[in-house]
Order: structure tokens, then sequence, then C-alpha cells
């Protein structure tokens, strides 16, 4: 199929609306095998994370949250590394692709790959916070891939449109209006709808035990030029990341060869080119995040 560019991307409209919130909503962005097979992927990275014994996946990888039942596991990380392809055919669509230039430029980052999820009947609040914070001198985004739904009263996403713009003490923030500040909006979302959110914007999910499971898939980006201006990473992590993109690309088409893939075409001084060992690039270690607003350790995704 011919590659594609332009009907990926978002429309001035969007962007405008993004830069002025926070936030922007796509629904049904991922449809189809896709969804399928992510939503096949993530129930696989559940049972990972509640086997660990039973594979030689990095431990690490699996984060746990001290819940009323005990420790229940609640973030997979690196998901490129655990053995689902799902992964990297996400990654390498233009419905990916397209988002990631039009916020970022041609010269994107995907810096961040993660799933956080809430099994059935944890329902715990992950409390208000601000992903990142940063200068602003560019935009820094996730992409929220929903794999459930997540509805109003179910803990659906919350989140205070415009708080962007400045740093907030999230716990003060928290302490003065609770789960209902004045202007905040409760995100509901259906499997294969998408949220762009800056890393900025302040948000959570209030408490809401004994629901239904809840997974989102998180991919974040970052400009080349702002981790190179700001950090906290150098230009070797850099050209590793990005070394994931030919990756991504060859696997989603492989997956599809019948459907448009993405043509990306960065700047030349960041043209990725394959490592020759591809397994080196599925999982490179961040050491080293920008920091957030945060009010508990567990409160790093929502």
């Amino acid at each position: 199929m011919p590659n594609t560019v332009a009907q990926h991307l978002l429309t001035e409209e969007q962007i405008t609306f993004f830069d002025a919130n926070g936030y922007l909503i796509l629904r049904n962005w991922i449809q189809g095998e896709l969804l399928t097979r992510l939503q096949h992927a993530g129930a696989t990275w559940i049972e990972q994370a509640l086997r660990l014994d039973s594979h030689d996946l990095p431990r690490e990888d699996f984060i746990f949250a001290k819940r009323e039942v005990g420790e229940v596991p609640y973030r997979v990380d690196y998901l490129h590394e655990k053995g689902m392809s799902a992964s990297l055919e996400l990654l390498g669509s233009p419905e990916v692709l397209g988002v990631a230039e039009s916020l970022c430029g041609p010269n994107f980052v995907p810096t961040y790959e993660s799933m956080v999820f809430k099994q059935t009947g944890d329902g715990e609040a992950i409390r208000w916070h601000q992903d990142a914070v940063h200068p602003r001198r560019h935009r820094i985004f996730n992409y929220d891939l929903y794999l459930d739904p997540s509805i109003s009263g179910a803990g659906a996403l919350m989140v205070m449109p415009g708080s962007q713009t400045t740093k907030l003490a999230a716990c003060e923030f928290e302490r003065l209006n609770g789960w209902t500040p004045p202007g905040a909006i409760e995100v509901e979302m259906e499997p294969g709808d998408v949220l762009l959110h800056d890393v900025m914007v302040i948000h959570g999910s209030p408490r809401a035990i004994g629901k239904a499971l809840r997974r989102t898939v998180y991919y974040e980006f970052r400009a080349a030029e702002q981790i190179l201006e700001e950090g906290p990473w150098d230009r070797d992590w850099i050209d590793r990341r990005l070394s994931l993109l030919p990756l991504a690309l060859r696997a989603y088409d492989r997956a599809f060869p019948d459907a448009p893939s993405y043509d990306w075409h960065p700047a030349p001084e960041f043209e990725a080119h394959l490592i020759p060992d591809e397994e080196s690039v599925l999982r490179v270690l961040h050491k080293m995040h920008t920091k957030g607003s945060h009010c508990s350790a567990g409160s790093v995704l929502a």
C-alpha cells in the first residue's frame, strides 16, 4: 500500500485544543485486529506479572503496589521486550506516528512504553499528579490507548484542563480540592479510544473498589531537540531509542501488509539505523527521569 502521512496528522484545531487544555481525546482511534492483538498482549503482560517465578523477564519491570488485599501488580514497563509483537506494531502504526509528528515534529523520540492496569476488584485511587515538569520550550506528551472501558463511577480519569502551564504542588492541590476541583473533567473512554495528555497536566483517578479490569497502554514522546537541550538523556540514548522506529515500522508492515504504512522522514542527523543486536534496543534503560509532581510513590501514571 502507498505510504501515508497527512491523513494521520492532527488538525490545527486539534493541536490548538491540546495546547490550551493539556489533553485531547481521539475516539475509535485504534480499531480492528490491532486492538484485538493489543488486548491479548495486555492479558499476557498481566499474566507475566502474576507469575514472575515462571519466566526470566526482568522482575524490576513489573511494578507492584500495596493494597488492602496485599501487594498487587499495577504496571509493566519496557513492553517491547515482553515477547508480544503487538506493542511494536502499535508503535509503528500511522495512528501513533502521525500523532507523534504532529506534536513533536519529525524528530520525535519514543521515550517510554508501559501498561498500567487495575485488575478486577482493584480500583485503588491514583492520586493527583503531574508526570514530568520541564521548561515547556517543547511539547512532551503521553499517548494513552485504552484497552477496556473506563466509565464514570468506576475510576475514570480526572483531568484539570489548562493546569499544564506551571508546576503544581500535587498534595496541596489534592488537599484543597479532593476529586471535585472547579473545572475538572471526567474522561470516559472505550476500548480503542486514545487520550493524549501533556505530561504537566494534573490528572488522577479516584478510588473505585470492586470494579472491572482497566488496562491502558502509555507511550511517551519527546522531540530529539528537547532531550538534547534539557536532558536527562544523552545523544547515544536518543540514537538507541530512535532505532526502535525502523523495528516498529517493520513489525507493523509484517502484521498488516495491506494497510498503509507511515512515511517517516526525520532530519538527516536523526535518521535511525538498525543496531546489529536488535534485541538490545527493545529495553534501553532510562536510569534517569524528568521529575514530576507526585503525592505518593505509586502515582507515576494514571
